[in-house]
């Protein structure tokens, strides 16, 4: 991809998504679920209903897949294993959203897909056709799309429309802030599979901006506009890591940017690109969550600093942190790149949805 951009053959995203287009797969239904793509106002979604009598009213499951917002699709093979599991395992209705990507769509475009088919599918009308609870419906997603899930929590508690309360939120390896991109974690894993400190810098970037300005900004953390010293604290890791992941290192606070760059982009401080950035008064009415992080990952403190503080703000948080994984390392289901850590996480993932949703 690197080669390609260079060549002027191709954007680097294009050539990253020639790569997850190998993995599609159609929708196929099985014995269990019945799978159809379809849309949900408008945004392309992977439906999947189970086939054996409810026994009452469903559970349900709003899921957004990862990939950085730049790549990823309802419909690669990894992802259909995980929302099949989830429909067949739990009996509930899975929405698996195919939300538009960067480059050419950039911040708000995919919170703005992810969040329309959120409140589309929390009618009660639409919840009734396809026999779903009202009391028991969550958000999901891993990587960028535990970002977008986040931010979709967060959000439907502001918009009066929504009467339908979320019973739980799911986060697998989030995205939450990118203000600081020197935690410990993107020191530590700088340049571990499957998501390097450079990959990273690049999917933030190109998820606000096309100007390789804010880029080479954010890869020396000098990015922080002006007047958002007071969000600071909430991303001061000596206060929200734990002992065993602040390590040695010297907290040392991110720098401000030159005018052009910072100030260009106000998605920096929206806490629907930076979910960790919510006030308190926010975060407190945010329903339970199950957090996962992992130990060689970049985005290993993100989450761990958000369970630390929903936590503070009362809110019930299953923090998970999976010492021996890595960045996505719940997609790793089927030959030839099966893991049984993958299998571990997903199995651990289903358990508290059994028991919370």
């Amino acid at each position: 991809s690197e080669a390609a951009e260079l060549l002027g053959l191709m954007h680097y995203m294009e050539g990253l998504r020639l790569i997850t287009l190998l993995e599609l797969v159609p929708a196929t239904s099985d014995e269990n679920v019945t799978v159809t793509d379809t849309e949900f106002s408008n945004v392309p979604v992977r439906l999947y209903l189970p086939r054996r009598a409810p026994g009452g009213l469903r559970r349900a499951v709003l899921y957004f897949h990862g990939g950085g917002w730049c790549l990823g699709d309802a419909g690669m093979h990894s992802y259909d294993l995980v929302t099949r599991r989830i429909s067949n395992e739990l009996n509930a209705v899975v929405v698996s959203v195919n939300y538009r990507l960067a480059p050419p769509h950039r911040f708000p475009a995919q919170f703005e897909d992810v969040y329309s088919v959120s409140k589309f599918f929390l009618q009660s009308t639409v919840l009734s056709r396809h026999g779903v609870d009202p009391a028991r419906v969550c958000v999901a997603g891993d990587s960028a799309g535990g970002n977008l899930a986040a931010a979709v929590a967060q959000q439907l508690l502001e918009d009066p429309e929504v009467q339908t309360k979320l019973k739980a939120q799911v986060l697998i390896y989030p995205a939450l802030q990118a203000l600081d991109l020197n935690l410990p974690s993107y020191r530590d894993n700088a340049n571990k599979p499957l998501l390097s400190r450079a990959l990273m810098v690049r999917f933030w970037s190109e998820y606000f901006s096309p100007e390789p300005a804010l880029r080479e900004a954010m890869a020396s953390n000098r990015h922080v506009p002006a007047g958002s010293g007071h969000l600071l604290p909430l991303l001061d890791w000596r206060r929200w890591l734990p002992a065993e992941m602040r390590g040695a290192h010297a907290y040392r606070s991110p720098a401000a940017g030159s005018a052009g760059p910072a100030r260009g982009h106000p998605a920096l401080l929206d806490p629907r690109a930076a979910p960790l950035l919510a006030s308190e008064a926010r975060l407190r009415r945010l329903p339970p969550a199950w957090l996962l992080t992992c130990e060689h990952d970049v985005l290993r403190d993100d989450g761990a600093m958000y369970a630390a503080r929903l936590r503070a703000a009362g809110v019930p948080v299953t923090h998970h942190h999976a010492r021996d994984a890595f960045h996505g390392a719940l997609s790793f289901l089927s030959p030839p790149f099966q893991l049984a850590l993958g299998h571990r996480l997903l199995d651990t993932c289903l358990r508290w949805l059994r028991e919370n949703l």
